[in-house]
C-alpha cells in the first residue's frame, strides 16, 4: 500500500435490518414510534453467534492497515517505553467505551441497528437522529477512503508511472496497470462493485466473505510473528526521504532478536515523518496508534443479525479487545528488538520486507483494505435503513425502507453505493480522514454518554446484566474521547460537535414525537424532584412572590385569547390550565380523562405557551374547581391565582377552527376512546356551546366559586372580553408597526379604586396593590415591554384631599419602582347618583370588612348602588380610554357573605364592565409588594 494512504479506521457495522418481512411491507410507521421488531430478519432467521457476528469483525475493523504498517512507525518515533503507554491509555479509554457498550446491550432486548438503536433508544431520537446521520456520513466517506487506500497500494506496486514521475530502481516488471486520475477511478469503481455486490446479497455473504479475509490476515500476522524468529539478519533497502530523487537509496539492518537492538529502541527519538515531511510529536503519534484501536463497534453493529445480541456482544467485543492488546504490544516488542531505529522510523512497510514470503504481508494489507471498505459500505446501509425505518425525517427517507424478500434493505445499499461512488470522484480523501474518524469518536462518546445518563437518572428500568461498569468508567470514557478528537484535530472536532447539536435541534424542532423514552425526562424528573424538596413554603418571602396561575378552561375552542395572554402574566411563575369535566368515577369503568390529556399538550404546543395541564372529574364546576385548587401543585409551587372566564351571555367563538393541532391520525374533533359500551363518546374538543343551550354552571355557584377562591386564600381574577383579544395584533408580532419602530405602544388601564363602594376612599390596599403589581408584571413582560400604563385616580374636584392623594399615589409608585401615568378622573357627577338621590350623608353607609382585611359592601351600600350609577361609572371608564386600551384592570369587590345577593353581585360587576373590551377584574389577598430591599 502506499505510504501515503490514510490510516484512520473508521468502522461500523450498524445492521439494522427490516422488522419481517411482513412489516416491511406495510404502510409507514407512525411518528417514529418505537418499531420493537426483530431486525430485517425474524429471529429465528438470525445465525450469526459470537465468534462471526462479533469477534470476527471487531478483529478486522481494529486491525486494519494499521497493524501492518503503523507500528514500525510507532515504535521507531515514540520508543518502545512510550508505545506501551501509549497502548495502555488507548485502551483504557476504549475498555471504558466497550463496558457502556456491554450494559446497555445487556439492558433488554436489542433490536437491529447497533450504536444507533442503542442511543436513540438511550437518549431519545434528537440524539439517535443526528448520531445516526453523523454516522451515515462517515461510514460513506470511510468506504470511499478505503477502496482509494487500496486503489493507491495497487498502484504503487503494479502502476506503470507517468512521464512526470521518477522510474522506479526495481520492480518494474510488476508494473503494468495504466495509471492517472481516471483510471484511478475506474480501480476505484470496480473495487466497489464488488463490495456492493456483497453487501447486496446480505450480511450472511459478508460474514462468509469476512470471514475468508480473516484467515487471510490471521494468515499473514502468523507469519509476521514467524518471521521475527525465522527470518536471518539482513539488509534492507530503506525508500528515500527526499521524494524527488528516487535512484537514492538508503540502508537498514534487520538484525533478528537482539539485546542491543532492543536497548536502541528503548526510548523515544522524534524526527520527521518521511512521508509527509512534518515533525512528529507524542500528540501525532498518539493520533496516528489510536486509528488502530477504534472499531470497537463492529461487533455491535451486527446486532440485527446476531443470534442473541446481549450474550455475543459483551463476549465477543471484550475478547477482540483483548486480543488486539495483547496483539499490539506483542508486535512492537518484537519489531523493537530486531529492527534498526532507521528501519521503523523510515520504513512502513518493513514487515513485507523481513517476512518469510512478503507477498503475504502485501495480501493481508489488500485484504484488510477490502475488508474496512466492505463493512462501512454495509454499515452505512443499515443506519441509512434505520433512520428511514424510525421516520424521523418524515419522507425524505421512504425509499430507504424498501427490502427484498429475504428482508436485505437493498434501497439503502444502492444508495450508500451511489453515495461512495460519488465520494470517489475526489480522488482524494485525505482532508476528510480526520473528520471520520472524529465522527466515531463522537459516537463513542455519545454512547457513553448514554450509558452515563441512564446511571444518573436511576431508572428503576435500568439494571443491566453486565455489571463492570460505574459512572466513573462512563466519564472516563467520555473525557477520553473527547480528548482524543481535539487531539487529532482541534478544527475537526468543533465542526463535528456543531454538526451534532445543528442536527440535534433540527430534528428536536421538526421531528415527530417518538414513544422510545427520552432519557432528558428521566434526568428533569429526578433533579425537579430533588429542587422541589429543598423548595420550602416557610421560607416564602413576600419580595419574591411572582404570579402562579390556575386559568380554568370550559372548552379550548373559545378560549384561545385567555390562554395566550394568561402566558403572558405569569411572569416565569406557574401556569396550570384546569378543566373540570361533570360525573363520577363510580359510574365508569375507568378513568375518561387520561386519554385527553394528549389533545390538551398538544394546545399547549400549538399555542406555545408554558404550562402545565390538569384535569379533574367531579359531580360539578364547583366541587371540581375546589379539588385543582386543593391538589394543584408541589411543595411551594402551588398556584396562588385562580383565572375564571366570566359568567355572561356572550356567544362563544370558535378560534381553533381550521387549525390542526393534533397529530395527523387525530382532528379536534377526534373521538376520545371510551371504554364503556354502553355511553356515546365524547370529543376531545367538543363545539363551542350553541347560546340557547343552558351553561353547565349557575349564577350562585359562580359566585360561590369566587368565594371559594378567597377562603383558601387564592387571588381572584375575572377575565372578559378576552374573545376579542388578539395577541400578535394587539403587539403588532410578525410586520412592522409602530410599537417596533418605538413610537407608542398599546395601553394598559388601572382603575384601582373599588368602584362599587364610593364611600371606600384610598388606593392602598391589599387588593389595590395586588392589581397594580399585575399590570406591572405584565408590562415586565418581553412582548410588552412597549406598552404604556395609564393609572386612574377618581377624585371629587371640591375634595380637599384632591391634590395630596394624587401626590401620594405617585410617591407610592416611585418607592415601589412602577412606571405609570397618572391621571386623575373628577366623578362628582357619578358619586352624586349614587348618594344625593338617596338623600343621604357621604359619611353614612361605611362598608364593613371581612376577616382578611377586605371591605364588603353592606346591605345599606349595596341597596343603594342603583343600575343607573353603575352604568355611569362604566360610561367613566369607557369616556377615559382614549385611544382604547388594550387591556383593562379593574378592582373586583369581595362576595357578599350572603347567598341570596349572588345574583345581586354578579349582576353589578357584569354593569360595571359591559363594553369595555378586554377586562380583568381582579381581588386580591396576597400581599405581593415591599418597599425593603
Amino acid at each position: 500500500m502506499s505510504e501515503k494512504a490514510p490510516l484512520h479506521n473508521y468502522r461500523l457495522k450498524t445492521s439494522t435490518d427490516p422488522e419481517s418481512k411482513d412489516e416491511a411491507a406495510n404502510s409507514r410507521p407512525k411518528h417514529g414510534g418505537d418499531r420493537g421488531g426483530s431486525g430485517f430478519v425474524s429471529k429465528t432467521d438470525r445465525k450469526l453467534g459470537v465468534v462471526f457476528g462479533v469477534v470476527i469483525p471487531t478483529l478486522l475493523s481494529m486491525f486494519s492497515v494499521v497493524v501492518f504498517l503503523r507500528i514500525g512507525f510507532i515504535v521507531g518515533q515514540a520508543g518502545l517505553y512510550q508505545t506501551f503507554a501509549m497502548f495502555l491509555v488507548a485502551y483504557i479509554i476504549i475498555t471504558m467505551t466497550v463496558f457502556s457498550i456491554c450494559a446497555i446491550s445487556t439492558n433488554g432486548a436489542l433490536d437491529a441497528g447497533g450504536a444507533y438503536y442503542m442511543i436513540s433508544r438511550a437518549l431519545g431520537p434528537e440524539f439517535g437522529g443526528s448520531i445516526g446521520i453523523m454516522f451515515f456520513f462517515a461510514n460513506v466517506c470511510g468506504s470511499a477512503l478505503y477502496i482509494l487506500g487500496l486503489v493507491e497500494a495497487i498502484m504503487s506496486a503494479f502502476g506503470i508511472p507517468e512521464a512526470s514521475e521518477p522510474a522506479p530502481v526495481f520492480g518494474a516488471s510488476h508494473r503494468v496497470l495504466p495509471s492517472g486520475y481516471w483510471w484511478s477511478l475506474l480501480y476505484g469503481t470496480a473495487l466497489l462493485l464488488i463490495c456492493f455486490f456483497v453487501c447486496l446479497i446480505g450480511a450472511h455473504i459478508y460474514a462468509k466473505a469476512t470471514f475468508v479475509i480473516f484467515v487471510i490476515v490471521t494468515t499473514a500476522l502468523a507469519s509476521i510473528f514467524g518471521s521475527f524468529f525465522t527470518v536471518d539478519p539482513r539488509i534492507v533497502m530503506l525508500p528515500d526521504s527526499s521524494f524527488m530523487n528516487a535512484s537514492t537509496q538508503i540502508t537498514a539492518n534487520y538484525t533478528g532478536l537482539r539485546v542491543h537492538t532492543l536497548e536502541g529502541n528503548l526510548w523515544a527519538s522524534y524526527t520527521v515523518d518521511y512521508t509527509t515531511g512534518t515533525m512528529m510529536s507524542f500528540a501525532t503519534v498518539f493520533a496516528v496508534m489510536f486509528n488502530g484501536c477504534t472499531g470497537i463497534m463492529a461487533g455491535s453493529n451486527m446486532s440485527g443479525d446476531l443470534k442473541n445480541p446481549s450474550f455475543s456482544i459483551p463476549r465477543g467485543t471484550l475478547a477482540a479487545v483483548f486480543t488486539t492488546f495483547v496483539t499490539y504490544n506483542m508486535l512492537s516488542l518484537l519489531a523493537a528488538s530486531s529492527c534498526e531505529r532507521a528501519i521503523l522510523q523510515r520504513d512502513y512497510s518493513f514487515l513485507g520486507a523481513i517476512n518469510v514470503w512478503p507477498p503475504l504481508v502485501t495480501v493481508g494489507i489488500y485484504s484488510s483494505a477490502m475488508s474496512a471498505a466492505m463493512s462501512n459500505l454495509i454499515g452505512a446501509s443499515r443506519v441509512l435503513y434505520a433512520l428511514s425505518k424510525d421516520d424521523l425525517f418524515g419522507g425524505v427517507l421512504a425509499l430507504a425502507r424498501k427490502t427484498s424478500r429475504s428482508g436485505n434493505p437493498w434501497a439503502s445499499v444502492l444508495a450508500s453505493w451511489l453515495l461512495v461512488q460519488m465520494v470517489l470522484f475526489a480522488g482524494k480523501l485525505n482532508t476528510i480522514a480526520g473528520i471520520v474518524t472524529i465522527f466515531f469518536l463522537l459516537v463513542y462518546a455519545t454512547v457513553n454518554l448514554a450509558c452515563l445518563a441512564l446511571e444518573w437518572a436511576s431508572a428503576p428500568n435500568f439494571r443491566p446484566s453486565f455489571r463492570c461498569f460505574t459512572w466513573h468508567t462512563c466519564s472516563l470514557g467520555i473525557l477520553g474521547c473527547l480528548v482524543m478528537m481535539f487531539l487529532i484535530n482541534a478544527i475537526y472536532a468543533f465542526a463535528s460537535i456543531a454538526f451534532m447539536l445543528l442536527l440535534l435541534m433540527l430534528i428536536h424542532y421538526l421531528g415527530p414525537i417518538s414513544n422510545w423514552g427520552y432519557i432528558s425526562q428521566a434526568l428533569i424528573f429526578h433533579q425537579v424532584r430533588k429542587y422541589l424538596l429543598m423548595l420550602d413554603v416557610r421560607k416564602d418571602h413576600v419580595k419574591f412572590w411572582r404570579p402562579q396561575v390556575l386559568l380554568m378552561v370550559a372548552n379550548p375552542r373559545s378560549c384561545v385569547g385567555l390562554i395566550t395572554f394568561t402566558n403572558d402574566l405569569k411572569k416565569s411563575g406557574l401556569y396550570v390550565l384546569g378543566h373540570v369535566k361533570l360525573g363520577l368515577l363510580d359510574e365508569r369503568p375507568s378513568d375518561p380523562l387520561q386519554s385527553c390529556y394528549d389533545s390538551w399538550l398538544s394546545l399547549v404546543d400549538h399555542l406555545n405557551v408554558k404550562a402545565f395541564v390538569n384535569l379533574t372529574l367531579a359531580d360539578s364546576v364547583r366541587h371540581g374547581v375546589q379539588h385543582l385548587l386543593f391538589i394543584t401543585g408541589f411543595g411551594g409551587m402551588r398556584p396562588n391565582t385562580l383565572v375564571l372566564g366570566f359568567y355572561d351571555d356572550c356567544p362563544p367563538q370558535d378560534h381553533l377552527q381550521d387549525k390542526v393541532i393534533l397529530p395527523p391520525d387525530h382532528s379536534l374533533d377526534a373521538v376520545c376512546p371510551n371504554k364503556d359500551p354502553g355511553e356515546p363518546p365524547f370529543p376531545f374538543f367538543p363545539n363551542v356551546r350553541d347560546t340557547d343551550k343552558p351553561k353547565d354552571i349557575k349564577e350562585e355557584e359562580y359566585v360561590s366559586i369566587i368565594n371559594d377562591a378567597i377562603k383558601m386564600g387564592k387571588n381572584v381574577t375575572l377575565a372578559r372580553y378576552f374573545s376579542q383579544f388578539n395577541r400578535e395584533e394587539v403587539l403588532g408580532l410578525g410586520k412592522k408597526t409602530k410599537t417596533h419602530q418605538g413610537t407608542a405602544g398599546p395601553f394598559v388601564d388601572i382603575w384601582p379604586l373599588n368602584l362599587l363602594q364610593p364611600d371606600i376612599r384610598g388606593y392602598v390596599d391589599v387588593c389595590s396593590l395586588f392589581l397594580l403589581q399585575l399590570a406591572c408584571v405584565l408590562h415586565e413582560t418581553r412582548a410588552w415591554s412597549q406598552a404604556r400604563l395609564r393609572l386612574f385616580l377618581c377624585v371629587e374636584a371640591g375634595g380637599s384631599l384632591r391634590d395630596e392623594e394624587a401626590a401620594k399615589l405617585r410617591r407610592m409608585l416611585k418607592e415601589l419602582r412602577m412606571s405609570a401615568q397618572v391621571q386623575t378622573v373628577d366623578w362628582d357627577q357619578v358619586v352624586a347618583l349614587h348618594w344625593l338621590r338617596r338623600g343621604m350623608e357621604k359619611d353614612e353607609g361605611r362598608g364593613t370588612k371581612t376577616d382578611d382585611g377586605h371591605h364588603e359592601a353592606s346591605p345599606s351600600n349595596e341597596a343603594q348602588l342603583t343600575d343607573e350609577y353603575i352604568h355611569a361609572v362604566n360610561d367613566l371608564i369607557r369616556s377615559h380610554g382614549a385611544p382604547p386600551p388594550a387591556v383593562r384592570f379593574l378592582y373586583l369587590p369581595h362576595p357578599p357573605a350572603d347567598k341570596s345577593r349572588y345574583g345581586a353581585y354578579l349582576r353589578q360587576v357584569d354593569l360595571l364592565s359591559q363594553d369595555l373590551g378586554p377586562t380583568l377584574l381582579i381581588h386580591g389577598v396576597t400581599p405581593v409588594i415591599t418597599t425593603d430591599l
